[in-house]
């Protein structure tokens, strides 16, 4: 008997480009490395334009690389056409930011959700497992036969979920899933998304802007900018001792509440047009630690448990002046 692959998703030096509307090209991924275990929260961080989505799109198949390759069970991932998808691919499944757009409103919940139950679940259990689907979200189910326009913004987003999980999946790509939600709607969908992950040793990539909701269900933060992965690295000891200016930048743009409250620092300009990106470190024109070095590519340094991608991380190149961070 053929022991199946691990259910990890990784990325090697995946690139995604697109054509500008005046006929340029933009490179909004620009070589990333990346991998998400079985059972393990990774969560994605960066500024709004930095690429997050795009690579979503790409780790499952919703458009093709344009470097790199994209593997899932040690297989790569074939974008998306009109033949089904195979079984090992099924695993791999989305959840959208926007509830809202990510159901047909012309369909029942129950018809949406029995579209992703494999078909070796026949007859009365079909009935059965959209009823299983829709409890396991904390849905009732009578859901199951209403449209979507008659849930609000949470519940709709946990029907979503719910539709993600009908194949059964190994992965979950989550993509800003809680942005469009209200305080307590983000509350319920986070926690469900991680009690998920840990009753069903799923893996997840939780794609976010929001580094202190990261910052309390990942077991991993990697941190993109402008395309590239800047630093990786368990999420507490990210926390604890940020080892690239911009992790140090977006940390202290948290607002800190407790005996000594803190407003949060603002990070100087806007993130560049991926179009005209700076060369070498593209972070270089906001980074208060910028030397001449910075004016080449750093290569990213493996630390043992974390990587970064940043020349002040070589002591023999970076100068003295500025090595503390």
């Amino acid at each position: 008997m053929t022991t199946p692959a691990p259910a990890r998703l990784s990325f090697t030096d995946v690139e995604v480009e697109y054509r500008s509307r005046g006929g340029g090209r933009v490179r909004a991924v620009a070589g990333v490395d990346l991998e998400v275990l079985p059972g393990q929260i990774v969560g994605l961080v960066g500024e709004s334009g930095c690429g997050k989505s795009s690579l979503a799109r790409v780790a499952v198949g919703l458009s093709a690389p344009s470097a790199g390759t994209v593997r899932y069970a040690d297989r790569p991932v074939t974008p998306l056409g009109w033949r089904p998808r195979s079984d090992a691919e099924v695993g791999l499944q989305m959840v959208f930011q926007n509830p809202y757009a990510s159901l047909n409103p012309r369909r029942t919940i129950g018809s949406q959700l029995l579209d992703g139950v494999p078909a070796t679940v026949t007859g009365a259990a079909r009935r059965a497992r959209v009823h299983e689907l829709l409890d396991r979200v904390a849905m009732p189910a009578g859901a199951a036969d209403r449209y979507p326009h008659q849930f609000s913004g949470g519940q709709r987003q946990r029907l979503a979920i719910a539709r993600a999980l009908a194949p059964e999946p190994r992965m979950i790509i989550a993509d800003e899933p809680v942005t469009a939600l209200d305080a307590s709607s983000q509350a319920q969908v986070v926690n469900l998304l991680v009690g998920l992950v840990r009753d069903l040793d799923m893996g997840m990539l939780f794609i976010s802007h929001d580094l202190s909701l990261v910052h309390e269900i990942a077991d991993v933060t990697a941190v993109m900018y402008l395309g590239r992965i800047v630093e990786t690295a368990p999420t507490r000891e990210l926390w604890r001792a940020p080892r690239h200016p911009y992790t140090r930048a977006l940390i202290d743009a948290v607002p800190q509440i407790g005996p000594t409250p803190r407003l949060p620092a603002i990070l100087a300009g806007e993130v560049p047009d991926p179009a005209n990106a700076p060369t070498g470190c593209r972070f270089r024109p906001r980074c208060p630690h910028a030397f001449d070095r910075c004016v080449e590519q750093p290569p990213t340094v493996d630390l043992g448990d974390r990587s970064v991608a940043c020349w002040l991380t070589d002591s023999a190149a970076a100068p003295t002046a500025a090595r503390p961070l």
